[in-house]
């Protein structure tokens, strides 16, 4: 394994279109048509991380931010 690399995800629920966009070095905001309602929205946007960086959405986690649009995350890099 190479390492773990954390991001910070601006993340709009109920989008028309599921993207995302990086904004600086470490930042990125994510668009994701799921409703923030019982975790849909955040494996969504595990998901959607997961392609960005094309590694399995199991290397991905959500380290804070569960219940907030402003959220920190792990991807785990091989």
């Amino acid at each position: 394994m190479l390492g773990i690399m954390k991001i910070t995800l601006l993340c709009k629920p109920g989008a028309k279109t599921e993207k995302i966009e990086k904004l600086e070095e470490s930042v990125y905001r994510v668009w994701v048509k799921a409703q923030p309602t019982e975790g849909a929205a955040n494996r969504a946007v595990i998901e959607r991380v997961a392609a960005y960086f094309k590694v399995a959405a199991s290397q991905v986690e959500i380290l804070a931010g569960q219940k907030s649009k402003r959220k920190v995350a792990a991807i785990k890099l091989q």
